[in-house]
């Protein structure tokens, strides 16, 4: 069967285009594409496009699998139950490719588009979306992380991997993203190259649907789903994107990007305040009123933190004193203006990725009140001006001003020292380095895999490391340690600069790597990661392993780098002293802002079964301020085994004593039942009563080999007696028990 390319419809589709923008009316628009559907339709049989799966001949044939699993036939799907076929699954149906690639911005703008074109017309009305991923990365050709990205952006259509770009080259599509329409046959109507084509995406597809109708070749057969986000087990996180550490070092700010929230956790992890989530939206008002939109960049400052709301196009202000959610900048629509300078809310921005705080030391003190702006919408970094202020090369500007800072809007890797005549292809993250001799913005340049800066002095852009001499050439990546233009990077999301150690950390999230730039010799090395996707803390930084990692943080007293491990929905911590890598537990209690039903259930302390032992301790004198260090020790009976995947756990409880559980960790997993856990709890500075009781729950999962598995508990509860005195830590105390 002879199959075209889009090619042989384009020099149909052109006159069409042209006398649709001389169309004074919709009913002549529409009269229009019903003319040219009834040109195009009488060449449907030379206008057949090839199959997903040309080897399906008969249904006995068919395999079902399950949305993770690859086909026999060389493709690999995700959100249905079948290896979907034109000729067999879709004859009968209008069906719309969407081309795309993941690590796309412009991808992602017309996400929006069709999913309000499935909300208007369903499989049902005749009308299938698949989503074609055609990969620009060699990361992005695998199944699992595309599954990540399915997941991240809420796609509920079938989506095939095609890992090969075999149908892109057989339909000669040129570039990401492009739409495709087809009719029932399988045979080309129309296609759209690019973003902002929704008028005429909901015009072609109603236009076919209402033509093919009429000719009664439509078929209301329902197409086979099976969303793999239905089976995701609750977790505390969600796609994390970014964290940043406060100022004072106490607290982390994390976007839980796929809960649409904000969280602020002590850094044991406990969770301060939750800000918004878990429905996505654009809302202001308190912390559980408001809404965000796939946040991203976060960026602390006095005592407020701002937000980039990615998909809802807007900066956001979460203000820690009165517990409120405002908006700065951005119209919540996406905006295509690549100059600004309206106000904050009268000036839409597109896809803000990052945000960060200018320096705000010497003759630079006057950018203390600029927030600076990845936005990878329209390839640049842009500055909102917090209070009234001049950029460089700029005039004054009224406080609230939203600018364009750097970058033409051209998507290319053009270095140059007039800021507004480089290019940058899709800027994900910033970092500020005020210290001599850099006064600079540090960018992740992703779509150009390179890390570049931009100077506070004259706004000169600069390349670091990563990249290529060709500005056009966006295809020059890699993972290789070298020095400035012969280091190689893949997509990189997340930088942010060591100012103990004069270094740049940097997230290359596409190796699944963390590492780090001098930017005085442009050497960059790997830090930690393996190079290979995987979720494993480790003794070692070479041991420990990431998956796309989205960005990351140096703590201010240069010991920790808090990384944003985005597709392992987790906050990994790397002691830089030690090089050694761990999970930040994730952590709720009743003193929270909100008990979010999004954390899991065994996060939450459980009652007790009445059967469960209590061991009475003796009462303990204690001065308030001293630290108690509890060692526990467990034994199973003869024969019997940890239950694999269902973690033992301990927790801190009180009856009617819950100020002495402010502050703490209340909640920890039991590692291994072979050596004892550290339990630790640091008493408050006052004591409200002399006598207070702490209580200790345990809860353990074990299997008799060849009989049953099942949980046991335990309780301690230990009498508290408040004395004068030094407040040192104590010698660890036993709790022991014998299951």
């Amino acid at each position: 069967m002879a199959t075209c390319s889009l090619n042989d419809v384009l020099p149909l589709q052109s006159p069409l285009e042209d006398a649709l923008q001389e169309a004074g009316s919709q009913e002549e628009r529409e009269r229009l594409v019903l003319e040219y559907l009834e040109k195009v339709n009488g060449r449907a049989p030379e206008l057949r496009v090839p199959d997903f799966s040309p080897e399906i001949e008969t249904h006995q044939t068919r395999q079902h699998f399950s949305s993770l699993q690859q086909s026999n036939f060389g493709l690999e799907w995700l959100n249905t139950d079948t290896c979907l076929s034109l000729l067999r699954d879709l004859s009968g149906k209008v069906v719309v490719l969407d081309f795309f690639t993941y690590c796309c911005i412009n991808c992602m703008h017309i996400l929006p588009d069709l999913h309000a074109l499935e909300q208007r017309f369903s499989d049902a009305d005749g009308l299938v979306i698949i989503g074609v991923h055609s990969a620009k990365f060699p990361n992005e050709r695998v199944l699992d992380n595309i599954q990540s990205a399915v997941l991240r952006y809420n796609i509920t259509h079938p989506v095939v991997n095609d890992a090969d770009a075999t149908l892109w080259q057989e339909l000669q599509v040129s570039c990401w993203p492009t739409l495709v329409l087809l009719g029932p046959q399988g045979n080309l109507l129309f296609s759209l190259v690019g973003e902002g084509h929704k008028e005429d995406l909901f015009l072609f597809t109603s236009m076919a649907l209402k033509f093919y109708k009429a000719r009664h070749e439509i078929t209301e057969d329902r197409i086979p789903l099976r969303l793999y986000k239905d089976s995701l087990p609750p977790s505390p996180l969600l796609f994390p994107g970014k964290v940043a550490v406060d100022p004072s070092g106490d607290a982390l700010v994390i976007s839980d990007t796929g809960h649409h929230r904000i969280l602020v956790v002590s850094k044991d992890g406990r969770i301060l305040h939750t800000v918004g989530g878990p429905d996505s939206g654009w809302r202001d008002g308190s912390f559980s009123e408001c809404l965000f939109n796939s946040p991203q960049g976060v960026a602390v400052h006095d005592r407020s933190i701002y937000v980039a709301d990615t998909e809802n196009h807007l900066i956001r202000k979460v203000d820690l004193d009165a517990l409120t959610v405002s908006t700065v900048a951005g119209t919540g629509s996406q905006g295509v203006d690549k100059e600004g300078g309206a106000l904050g809310e009268k000036q839409p921005i597109s896809s803000p990725w990052d945000v960060a705080f200018g320096p705000a030391i010497s003759v630079f003190l006057l950018f203390a009140g600029v927030l600076w702006i990845a936005m990878a919408g329209t390839h640049q970094i842009w500055a909102l001006l917090l209070e009234e202020g001049t950029l460089p090369k700029g005039s004054l500007l009224p406080g609230g001003s939203c600018v364009r800072f750097a970058g033409s809007g051209n998507e290319e890797n053009r270095n140059n020292s007039y800021p507004h005549k480089a290019g940058f292809a899709q800027p994900s993250g910033l970092t500020a380095c005020g210290g001599d001799p850099w006064n600079c913005l540090f960018v992740a340049d992703s779509e150009s895999s390179s890390i570049r800066s931009v100077s506070f002095k004259d706004g000169a852009v600069k390349h670091v490391v990563g990249g290529e001499r060709d500005p056009t050439n966006l295809f020059a990546f890699g993972d290789v340690d070298g020095t400035g233009i012969n280091a190689k990077l893949q997509h990189p999301l997340g930088v942010s600069w060591d100012q103990n150690r004069g270094i740049l950390y940097v997230a290359d999230s596409y190796n699944h790597k963390i590492k780090s730039v001098d930017p005085k010799s442009k050497s960059c090395i790997t830090l930690a990661g393996t190079g290979q996707a995987g979720n494993a803390p480790g003794p070692s930084f070479t041991e420990a392993s990431f998956n796309e990692p989205g960005g990351l943080c140096a703590a201010a007293d240069g010991r920790s780098l808090y990384v944003a491990d985005t597709n392992n929905h987790q906050i990994k911590v790397l002691d830089l002293e030690t090089k050694m890598a761990s999970v930040l537990p994730i952590f709720s209690q009743e003193s929270s802002d909100l008990v979010d039903s999004a954390l899991p259930q065994r996060i939450k302390n459980p009652k007790l079964p009445k059967s469960a032992p209590n061991v009475k301790l003796d009462p303990l004198p204690v001065s308030p301020g001293r630290t108690l260090q509890y060692t526990l020790n467990l034994k199973l009976p003869a024969g019997a085994k940890p239950t694999e995947g269902a973690p033992s756990f301990w927790f801190l409880f009180t009856e009617g004593h819950d100020w002495l559980l402010a502050g703490q960790k209340t909640y920890g997993e039991i590692g291994s039942l072979t050596k004892p856990d550290q339990i630790e709890v640091t008493l408050p500075l006052q004591f409200p009563c002399a006598d207070p009781e702490l209580r200790i729950g345990v809860c353990v999962y074990y299997c008799i080999e060849g009989t049953m598995c099942m949980m046991k508990s335990v309780s301690f509860s230990q009498p508290l007696r408040a004395t004068a005195g030094d407040t040192s830590s104590t010698a660890p105390l036993h709790l022991s028990y014998n299951f």
